[in-house]
């Protein structure tokens, strides 16, 4: 008996031994095989129609500039495209490109057509500093208009447009209707009535129900 529990107890200890170096032997393995994350960006720089200048953007300088121009184009790397269709040169209008860069070096680029008939558009080349990709179109957030605007580029405000969360700009109507105060309480003064009249009437029409149901049994009786 007590021969048998030493052997089970040793084949327990081997089954352990090998299931943790199968472990830690595999471990290296699947950290060679994950792929690397991206490296961030910390600037980015802005050319196209109507900019003299290459305009240069820093994380560092202008963090929230920095964030609305990237976010129009940091989900465009690993997305798949909208439609395979190229859209005609002369739908697309004004061109502007961006490329981020990684401590001073081009690592990304895109081309953004905020004016595109159909609303906004971008444009993943094949060609990239960080390796070749697949070239793709994208429709781009209605939000790209304004947010390059104010990163530079020549493009008339649209004060009705205001940035929101990921998966893109959303268009809001900004004018506020003016109140009145005196018309609002009466009108809320005349609903109310009405609302009261109406549950007297339904209340009243009840009661005379009951009324006759009452004589009705009075008369049986």
């Amino acid at each position: 008996m007590v021969r048998g529990t030493i052997t089970r107890l040793v084949t327990t200890i081997t089954a352990v031994a090998v299931a943790l170096t199968l472990a830690f032997g595999a471990a290296p393995a699947a950290a060679q095989a994950a792929p690397k994350a991206p490296p961030k960006p910390d600037a980015l720089q802005l050319v196209g129609t109507g900019i003299e200048e290459t305009i240069l953007v820093q994380q560092d300088d202008r963090p929230k500039l920095f964030q609305m121009l990237l976010s129009e184009v940091n989900w465009l790397a690993q997305a798949s495209a909208s439609t395979s269709a190229v859209p005609k040169a002369t739908k697309l209008g004004p061109k502007f490109t961006v490329t981020l860069l990684v401590k001073n070096a081009p690592n990304q680029v895109y081309n953004l057509y905020p004016l595109a008939e159909g609303g906004p558009r971008a444009h993943r080349p094949a060609k990239q500093p960080s390796g070749k990709k697949t070239e793709a179109w994208f429709y781009g957030r209605l939000s790209m208009p304004e947010s390059l605007r104010l990163g530079g580029a020549p493009i008339e405000g649209k004060p009705d447009i205001v940035q929101s969360g990921i998966g893109g700009g959303i268009g809001t109507d900004l004018k506020v209707k003016e109140v009145n105060p005196v018309e609002e309480v009466a009108l809320a003064f005349t609903e109310f009535r009405r609302l009261f009249l109406l549950n007297g009437a339904v209340l009243l029409v009840i009661l005379t129900g009951l009324a006759g149901m009452a004589f009705l049994i009075r008369r049986r009786v």
